[in-house]
């Protein structure tokens, strides 16, 4: 990095705030997976969840705190004794962490949330981040709804708790209300006026409800912020968060302006988007920046004709510096185990355990078998794959019939824990045939609330990838699937949602007992 430029530390919450969109929960294993990706992304602090919010929560930030080595695990806390306490249980196992507490001080929070007066506010903050430190020299602390608050007291409670060892203080447009000029001007006025304003880093949190996250995020940055919170994708609570690849491809392409960098190695930005969309069954619109598939097309013929003669006269940035680089024959079916696994690894992709290995090859084999050129997200694509794990349903074969003015018929064969089990159902087209048969197989009473079809690459041999969102019982999982075949794709996402609905079942009650007997929280 220039010696010029001021350094922004990037605090990613994909796995706590990003969670929060409805329908994105993560398995344990998809959290430790995302937070390695983080890690290798060259994310300086990641927030790995919430651990007083559920026992599940505790244990996937535990999981995640044992697996990450050179970023700073952080956990979040309410201003309270239980929390704060509970989120150092989970994070005391990591290298280095952080913990995060937090409590309003808006007007509206103090009195309608939290019916407590300013004074108590004040005191609660700052006994909080006094109980952290007695865990470690790392907290945060959050004055939730900064951009509301009345600036006096924001002033006051940000001084105390400076003073009581807050070393990081972040400042949350927690509503998405403010615009970019008074969002930038709150900044430079907070460390202008705490007089102890030096002894910490100053760090945003900005929400997307009037879309303007990244504006606000940037305006704080070049009003002295030196810290940002964001999440891969944008994802998060309501309309989401600070896009991370935004934020960052903005300080980079812009670095003139900014006068800034980060550690981000940017070419694993593409890479960890299509991760995160294939845990969480979001998909990236096309025209999404940076990340989105038609970031880097050219379709108006004065455009086409311009980056044929010159590349900078429609682009800004490198299609390559983001990893929109790596589309391209690499294996095919008569490629090795290690060639397979090497490959991989140089994609960032890591393994647990031998298991892992041997699935995703096997995985490898059979698509190679059907697919001439195998790519780097047919590989990606391969491994989310194989990745399912603890599996009660599996898919044996299908078989699906349709013609024009007939219903759709289709036959499937499950393995349900070992034992075969087949049925044939009708509906209104193929996929909704192999659903019913699926159904009438399993009998698990799930709704069904999304249905997404994306082809993870190009041609007319892609793979496709579906996902499938269900719910039951207030739990909702998103199930992925590939293959070359969109149908056995389908049936693939379906019962990859239906076994992380088994799982869910079993791991709550397999958590619970085991969160009582070691901590009795």
């Amino acid at each position: 990095m220039n010696t010029n430029m001021r350094l922004i530390k990037i605090f990613d919450t994909t796995l706590r705030d990003g969670e929060q969109s409805p329908g994105a929960s993560m398995t344990l294993e998809e959290k430790v997976r995302i937070a390695i990706g983080l890690e290798k992304l060259g994310v300086e602090i990641i927030e790995a969840g919430f651990p007083a919010a559920s026992k599940g929560d505790f244990t996937s930030v535990q999981a995640v705190a044992k697996q990450i080595t050179t970023s700073i695990v952080c956990g979040l806390a309410r201003a309270n004794q239980q929390d704060i306490t509970t989120a150092y249980e989970a994070l005391r196992v990591a290298p280095i962490f952080r913990i995060h507490t937090f409590i309003a001080t808006s007007t509206i929070h103090m009195e309608r949330k939290l019916k407590m007066t300013p004074e108590q506010v004040l005191e609660r903050a700052v006994q909080s981040v006094s109980l952290a430190r007695n865990y470690t020299n790392d907290v945060e602390f959050s004055p939730e709804d900064a951009g509301r608050s009345e600036i006096d007291f924001l002033c006051k409670v940000i001084e105390s708790v400076i003073n009581a060892g807050a070393t990081t203080i972040n400042i949350p447009d927690t509503v998405g209300y403010t615009t970019p000029i008074e969002f930038g001007s709150l900044i430079a006025l907070l460390i202008k006026r705490i007089p102890n304003s030096d002894k910490a880093i100053f760090s945003v949190h900005c929400h997307n409800d009037l879309g303007l996250a990244v504006a606000n995020s940037l305006s704080a940055i070049a009003n002295g912020a030196c810290q940002v919170e964001c999440t891969i994708n944008g994802i998060g609570e309501r309309a989401g968060n600070a896009s991370l690849e935004e934020i960052v491809m903005a300080l980079k392409t812009r670095s003139d302006f900014y006068k800034c960098a980060t550690n981000i190695d940017t070419t694993q930005l593409v890479p960890m988007s299509k991760l995160i969309s294939s845990v969480t069954g979001f998909m990236v619109q096309p025209n999404k920046a940076i990340v989105g598939a038609n970031a880097f097309s050219h379709e108006a013929g004065i455009h086409q004709d311009g980056v044929i003669k010159h590349r900078e006269t429609y682009e800004i940035m490198r299609a390559e510096d983001v990893g929109w680089d790596s589309n391209k024959l690499v294996l095919g079916k008569h490629s090795g185990r290690n060639a397979f696994i090497t490959k991989l690894s140089e994609m960032g992709v890591t393994f647990t355990n031998e298991e892992e290995k041997n699935s995703a090859f096997l995985k490898f084999k059979e698509v190679a078998d059907m697919k001439h050129e195998i790519t780097d997200f047919d590989l990606q694509a391969i491994v989310t794959q194989s990745q399912i794990q603890e599996e009660r349903y599996s898919l044996i074969s299908l078989s699906a019939k349709t013609e024009s003015s007939k219903p759709a018929h289709a036959t499937i064969t499950l393995s349900d824990q070992g034992v075969e089990k087949s049925s044939s159902a009708f509906g209104d087209g193929p996929v909704a045939a192999v659903f019913a048969a699926i159904e009438s197989l399993v009998q698990s009473k799930a709704t069904l609330l999304l249905y997404s079809i994306g082809n993870v690459t190009s041609g007319i041999d892609a793979i496709g990838e579906v996902m499938v969102r269900l719910s039951k019982n207030n739990v909702i999982t998103n199930g992925k699937g590939a293959n070359t075949d969109i149908i056995t794709a389908s049936a693939l996402a379906y019962i990859n949602a239906l076994n992380k609905l088994t799982l869910h079942e079993q791991k709550v009650h397999a958590q619970d007992a085991q969160f009582d007997a070691t901590y009795g929280i």
